[in-house]
């Protein structure tokens, strides 16, 4: 994804530092990503970079990853808040983390100053089409059907203990009032490998791995874990359309240090805020799967609020502990 990218982009040591003006600030502005290079949150978090140049100057990325994203956040959290630094919330950083982990450097609700959302990528229940063909599974209702007729015959794979697939799985179970089997794996990749193979019978993945499987017919998408249909994927139905209030979100978003100032938030939202609703930008993020979130400061904080809440008693249901 990276030579996608324009050539004012410098990349030294993990670090990329996206041009400014000659008359823009001396001091660049640090994004704290707190994960890897490449995947979809840094990869959108160097395109918004881009974009709010103009108005912000010298955006820099800087990917801290490790801690499942804790390291990172925890940066963010412990920087002057200026405007400065500022960085990522994520569904794990903000909502899963502090239940999942014995040990947290930073407290989610309040160390943070929200600045807006930027999207959210819808996951999909997706199970394995041999499988589905051959069990007459073609909607959700078949699959609970099915599951409840057989218990403990179906079961699911996810990224680990813990993972976001995970935690959906088993609010879908309890939801339902089903008993499927929890098959771990060791990241998202190997879970998607079993399932194709027919090692087990379905996961929830994110709409932007699934999708290329779902449309070369492998992998058979019966919902998607928004509360409305995708408008990636249109054709795919919402599991709150079999199980009300069922929903789950990858999201994330801009985050700066608590105690942001009023007019340094402020400035830093209409900049970030205009530029997800650049078409260009809502392009490259279609092609993601992912849908722009362009809401206002307060509104992210309620919605990062309502996330951590829901997320406890989830995890604690789950039994997931990382000590």
């Amino acid at each position: 994804m990276a030579s996608n990218f324009t050539r004012r982009q410098l990349l030294i040591g993990g670090v990329t530092a996206v041009a400014a003006p000659a008359w823009a600030q001396a001091r660049p502005i640090r994004l704290i990503v707190p994960y890897a290079p490449g995947g979809p949150i840094d990869v959108t978090a160097r395109l918004l970079a881009e974009r709010v140049q103009s108005s912000l100057g010298t955006v820099i990325i800087e990917n801290r990853p490790g801690g499942g994203g804790n390291i990172g956040a925890d940066l963010v959290a412990k920087a002057n808040p200026d405007g400065m630094t500022i960085g990522i919330a994520a569904v794990a950083t903000h909502a899963i983390n502090p239940w999942l982990y014995s040990k947290m450097p930073y407290n989610a609700a309040t160390d943070f100053t929200p600045i807006t959302q930027m999207l959210r990528v819808p996951n999909v229940l997706v199970m394995n089409a041999e499988t589905a063909n051959r069990l007459k599974i073609n909607s959700l209702g078949d699959l609970i059907a099915y599951a409840r007729v057989n218990p403990g015959r179906l079961n699911y794979g996810s990224g680990g203990n813990g993972s976001a697939g995970h935690l959906a799985g088993e609010m879908f179970k309890k939801a339902a009032g089903l008993f499927i089997v929890h098959i771990p794996y060791n990241g998202g990749n190997p879970a998607q490998l079993a399932l194709l193979s027919g090692q087990v019978d379905f996961n929830f993945d994110n709409l932007a791995t699934a999708s290329s499987n779902i449309r070369a017919g492998k992998l058979k998408a019966l919902a998607v874990t928004t509360t409305q249909r995708s408008t990636v994927m249109p054709e795919v139905p919402p599991v709150a359309d079999t199980l009300k209030g069922f929903e789950v979100d990858t999201w994330w978003g801009l985050v700066g240090p608590a105690n942001l100032p009023r007019d340094v938030t402020a400035r830093l939202h209409q900049a970030f805020a205009g530029a997800l609703q650049q078409p260009e930008v809502k392009s490259r993020f279609a092609q993601l799967m992912a849908e722009p979130v362009a809401n206002t400061p307060e509104q992210f904080g309620a919605f990062m609020k309502q996330e951590l809440a829901k997320y406890e008693s989830v995890v604690k249901a789950s039994g997931a502990k990382v000590d």
